[in-house]
């Protein structure tokens, strides 16, 4: 899917692995057209004047942001960033072209790269200094609209996450603590990695509320002439989203694709070859294979046959095991006699007989049921690491088993960050080992405060924070994250 780079950080995309970001690219780009937002882009660079005119958001970026200083031997008169994001290269601009309430809404989304020059260990995909994604920037006239929008956002990062990639995530909103910075709110869908026990962050769906328009004058006027500031959004999705499908789905055999996004989802394998096998036979069976890709590519199925001579069948079985393709099709002499092929499923290892009369259409309900099957796995899995949690006595030994945490709680940003020393140091002390700075965090933090609330959620003036004595506003996910 990668390969790794001469400067630490960054990561080669291969093909196998931008097939998905493709796939990804084109249900998100269909989806967000169909709601009027276009798409655009925008120069990497931004100078430090501008970077610098938001203060709290430069501020939330400003350990990550790579400069520009010199170009040749020469340096530059004003160094230059490499965007972390775009609000500041995009807004000045929205300045100029939004002048009245008619040229709202202003909606557009580009499909680039950032650099954030991250300082703790990389990881592919997971945590990269330059990695690919779409941005979303738009402006509203009022609160109501950008709100309306931020949801409808949110739910196709959801989409992306369980109906293509076949993991489950949990919307919410985020702390104060854990907000964008700059922004008046974030929401975000939350995955989980049951082998780590961590969370991490799917998606962003921000409401910048009008914070961004007051420092760059994005003003209009209204139907009342009077002159005022836009509502604006931002939101991104990432080739993140790559790496959480494979540790989710992956086992040791190697990769796990959801057939949705699977480049290849049928793969055709020539069995039942010896030595005594005569040619005629050998190219009759690499033509039958070659056939039914052709009948497979026609009914709208992804598939590919692997006719090489010089590699067994178990290799190719192993070959293709590790890439991750969902069906394997064996088709050999005695399969040919019998007008069937043996099909082998990947993310169970399940296998059965499949008539050659009607290969296309079980095929095609067969990709559908693993598609659902695998989900519901991932599903299963990360609601067995979902506890909840009334106090504090148990939490920290629930994180060392690998678990997210739902608990009541204040939603104070002093009692978050204490939770977050708290669970650190309680944990290092029953290790016996000195947290590693550059490593993800042993601390806890929220991931987010749920949208679907327990039924016997919070009972206000009642129910306690689980970390401190102050009333609980709210169920929050807490846990360690990437």
């Amino acid at each position: 899917m990668l390969d790794y780079y001469d400067i630490s950080g960054c990561y080669i995309i291969r093909p196998w692995a931008f097939k998905i970001w493709k796939a990804i690219q084109r249900f998100f780009g269909d989806a967000i057209e169909d709601l009027g937002v276009d798409d655009c882009y925008f120069p990497m660079f931004v100078s430090s004047k501008v970077l610098e005119r938001e203060k709290d958001h430069i501020e939330g970026f400003s350990p990550e942001v790579a400069w520009v200083t010199k170009a040749g031997q020469s340096d530059l008169a004003e160094p230059v960033a490499i965007r972390p994001t775009s609000e500041t290269v995009m807004y000045p601009y929205f300045a100029s072209w939004i002048r009245s309430h008619r040229d709202l809404p202003l909606r557009l989304n580009q499909w680039c790269n950032v650099v954030r020059w991250e300082f703790k260990h990389p990881q592919p995909f997971i945590r990269t200094r330059e990695f690919l994604w779409q941005e979303g920037h738009t402006a509203f006239a009022t609160k109501e609209e950008a709100d309306t929008e931020v949801l409808q956002i949110l739910d196709l990062y959801r989409q992306v996450y369980e109906d293509f990639l076949a993991v489950p995530v949990v919307p919410g909103k985020k702390s104060e603590r854990e907000k964008f910075a700059g922004g008046l709110y974030t929401t975000t869908v939350e995955g989980f990695v049951p082998t780590t026990g961590r969370a991490i962050q799917g998606g962003t769906s921000h409401c910048l509320g009008q914070n961004f328009s007051k420092m760059f004058d994005i003003l209009i006027e209204n139907e009342a002439k009077e002159r005022v500031h836009v509502w604006q959004n931002s939101w991104g999705l990432s080739t993140r989203t790559i790496g959480v499908m494979v540790m989710i789905h992956g086992d040791d055999k190697g990769l796990v694709l959801p057939p949705r996004v699977a480049a290849v989802q049928v793969v055709i394998i020539p069995v039942g070859i010896t030595a005594k096998t005569s040619q005629e036979d050998r190219k009759a069976l690499a033509a039958k294979a070659d056939e039914l890709v052709k009948d497979l590519r026609k009914a709208g199925i992804r598939a590919n046959s692997d006719t090489r001579e010089n590699y067994t069948p178990g290799w190719k079985y192993n070959h293709w095991e590790l890439k991750g393709v969902p069906v394997r099709l064996e088709i050999g002499p005695k399969d040919l006699a019998k007008n069937s092929t043996r099909a082998v499923i990947r993310h169970d290892s399940s296998s059965q007989d499949i008539p050659l009369a009607t290969l296309t259409s079980t095929l095609s309900t067969l990709l559908e049921t693993i598609q659902a099957a695998m989900f519901t796995k991932a599903r299963a899995e990360r609601d067995a690491h979902l506890i909840r949690l009334e106090t504090w006595d148990k939490f920290v030994e629930t994180l060392n088993n690998r678990c997210i945490i739902l608990v009541p709680w204040c939603e104070r940003e002093a009692c978050e960050e204490s939770v977050k020393e708290r669970s650190a140091r309680t944990a290092a002390e029953q290790s016996g080992e000195d947290e590693d700075e550059k490593a993800p965090s042993m601390g806890a933090k929220t991931l987010c405060i749920p949208f679907k609330q327990p039924e016997d959620g919070v009972k206000h003036g009642v129910t306690k924070c689980f970390a401190c004595e102050e009333l609980a506003k709210s169920y929050t996910l807490f846990g360690r994250s990437y």
